[in-house]
């Protein structure tokens, strides 16, 4: 993710909605995290997002509460559906999860 790019924001406010917590890896500063994002998504272009490894490369905040909804790992009423989704070290942290899954966002 960058810091500065409305896409990302768009990302971060759908993790928080769902109050999942995430590792936010800043491909600006980290050019090792940045190869390993273009390694993964075959492309250079941010933000990705990956759940459970499950690569969602250039996504909207739109198109990743789409997937998670597809998914059933979330609620639409903006409920973690308790599908254990997250671990990490994270900027949003939600004390009612026990964490199993990652959630990556580049």
């Amino acid at each position: 993710m960058r810091p500065r790019c409305g896409w990302a924001d768009d990302v971060r406010v759908v993790l928080r909605k769902y109050s999942l917590i995430y590792e936010e890896i800043d491909i600006d500063a980290d050019s090792e995290a940045r190869a390993e994002m273009e390694r993964l998504t075959g492309q250079v272009h941010s933000p990705c997002v990956e759940v459970n490894g499950v690569m969602l490369a250039d996504v909207s905040g739109e198109e990743l509460e789409d997937y998670l909804l597809n998914q059933h790992l979330v609620k639409g009423d903006g409920v973690f559906a308790g599908a254990q989704l997250s671990r990490g070290v994270g900027t949003r942290v939600a004390s009612k999860q026990v964490s199993t899954q990652t959630i990556r966002f580049f």
